[in-house]
């Protein structure tokens, strides 16, 4: 579910000022990448405001005790999101990042595989929970959340990111959990900006929101 698709949010000033906040740097960290840079939108308070916000406004009243946030860019937004809910915030780790004893998943990757901890203890059984990150391209990440919450007992109630594709819902489904997303990613139609510290960037009005996204240019920062 986009924010933009629902009633009160259609046509809600902020989602495009959330969208022009998020840099699009071409071909980094590779050739093809169109990487998402939510690090502007960090610099501008109130677009970060706004993100944190819509999502405030979106479950205080779900009866959420738990925000889960996915390492590292969950963590810039779920730690927000929870105190304004009343949650505790729990980080979702890649390998040998927590103290104690963990409990973990591991997901496969286009090229691989990976891993997300958490440490045993951290949720308890029955918990609603809110799995948070900044983009989701394939749902395979979210979707580890999703198992390790669960086979920890908690209760995953739907997965939130600022940025993410239409079609994530239709390929992976995250294991029947709902997906609510603010913008999609933005794609570069003709870069004519000038470098920053050495790398290439594009304007606002170089970039539009949506775009071919069945193109081989991949638009997003993640691989899963």
């Amino acid at each position: 579910m986009f924010a933009g698709d629902q009633n009160g949010l259609q046509g809600d000033p902020r989602l495009k000022a959330i969208s022009e906040a998020i840099r699009v740097v071409p071909h980094f960290p590779k050739p093809g990448i169109m990487f998402q840079d939510i690090t502007t939108l960090l610099l501008d308070h109130k677009a970060f405001k706004d993100t944190v916000d819509i999502f405030v406004d979106r479950y205080r009243d779900m009866g959420i005790s738990v925000v889960a946030g996915v390492e590292a860019r969950g963590f810039m937004f779920g730690p927000s999101i929870a105190l304004a809910i009343g949650a505790k915030f729990v980080p979702l780790r890649k390998p040998r990042k927590l103290p104690g004893e963990v409990i973990s998943e591991a997901y496969v990757l286009e090229y691989g595989m990976d891993c997300l901890e958490m440490h045993v203890g951290a949720v308890q059984p029955g918990e609603r929970t809110l799995v948070i990150d900044d983009l989701v391209a394939t749902g395979g990440t979210l979707s580890a959340a999703i198992r390790l919450l669960e086979r920890a007992g908690a209760q995953v109630v739907e997965c939130a990111c600022v940025v993410g594709l239409r079609e994530v819902k239709g390929q992976h489904g995250l294991n029947g959990k709902p997906l609510y997303i603010l913008v999609e990613p933005r794609q570069q139609i003709n870069c004519s900006a000038p470098p920053v510290n050495g790398v290439e960037t594009c304007r606002h009005d170089d970039l539009i929101l949506g775009g071919n996204f069945g193109s081989p240019v991949n638009t997003t920062s993640k691989s899963d």
